[in-house]
């Protein structure tokens, strides 16, 4: 069971510590608490995983139409909702959850990038076959 929870204990941990370099690096982003800070990255990975799919099929039309550029303005809405629901979490506004967002998912995927030692990534050529 404990190889289970680890790589969502890392994920959270790695969500935790972008929202906390995103709060450093701007100045609509605040937490009040360290609680706060935590509870808000367990909440963005739940509404990430449940509420984004939701919004990603209801808005598919104008997803494509921008050329997926409305996926942007989900990330900030997941923001949003996460500062709505979460008390010591507090986002100045659109603008700033967009740009946040933006960092955060690039940040999380460069860390994660870095932490994750997955063996079954691993890619091999072909031995021994004919190509043709």
């Amino acid at each position: 069971m404990l190889h289970q929870i680890t790589p969502f204990l890392l994920h959270w941990a790695i969500t935790a510590l972008s929202l906390w370099l995103a709060s450093l690096l701007f100045r609509g982003l605040k937490f009040d608490t360290g609680t706060s800070l935590v509870i808000s990255a367990l909440l963005l990975g739940f509404a990430n995983a449940i509420v984004k799919p939701v919004l990603i099929i209801l808005t598919l039309p104008i997803t494509l139409v921008t050329f997926g550029l409305f996926l942007l303005v989900i990330n900030a809405l997941m923001i949003l909702l996460v500062a709505k629901l979460v008390k010591g979490f507090k986002v100045s506004g659109f603008w700033t959850a967009l740009f946040a967002s933006i960092f955060i998912s690039l940040l999380s995927t460069a860390i994660g990038a870095l932490v994750d030692n997955n063996p079954q990534t691993e890619i091999r050529m072909p031995q021994g076959t004919t190509w043709l």
